[in-house]
């Protein structure tokens, strides 16, 4: 019987390399057939935006990434999982967050990976204020129902 994937979990404020990350997961592998990778990035969707002020409650947000993760391997049956998430100042453009799903086949990896990101946006305890480019600084962005819609569709499959 194979050992139950333990997932690598990371709440930073430095950059990370996700071509890196995904070599430790894959690394000697053969039993691997799949690998998703979703990085996030600091959108200016407006033209307006500097950068994004990333808040998150430590301690608690590592333990919550870390259960979503447990989940998502055992939901998806994945051999391995990473999740980073950077905290601070994040210029726009700028690498957020990582997820990466590895399973013996693609749909596991893309289900795993969207699950993971679906909590993450909510349920996770990260804030996010935005910077203007014209200094000025705006309020801490609210939750999404968009965000809340994705979740949802996995509590009921």
């Amino acid at each position: 019987m194979t050992a139950r994937p333990i997932p690598t979990i990371s709440v930073q404020p430095d950059d990370f390399d996700a071509a890196a990350e995904s070599r430790k997961l894959t690394n000697g592998r053969k039993d691997v057939g799949a690998l998703v990778s979703f990085v996030g990035l600091c959108r200016d969707e407006a033209g307006a935006l500097a950068a994004l002020e990333l808040e998150h409650y430590p301690g608690m947000a590592e333990a919550e990434m870390q259960r979503i993760a447990e989940i998502a391997i055992d939901r998806f049956s994945l051999l391995g999982l990473t999740a980073i998430h950077r905290f601070g100042r994040i210029e726009a453009g700028a690498q957020i967050v990582l997820v990466l799903a590895a399973a013996p086949h693609r749909q596991a990896a893309f289900d795993g990976a969207n699950f993971v990101m679906d909590f993450l946006k909510t349920s996770a305890p990260f804030w996010k204020k935005e910077h203007g480019k014209d200094g000025h600084s705006g309020a801490w962005v609210e939750a999404k129902d968009a965000d809340d819609s994705a979740r949802d569709r996995w509590l009921t499959e």
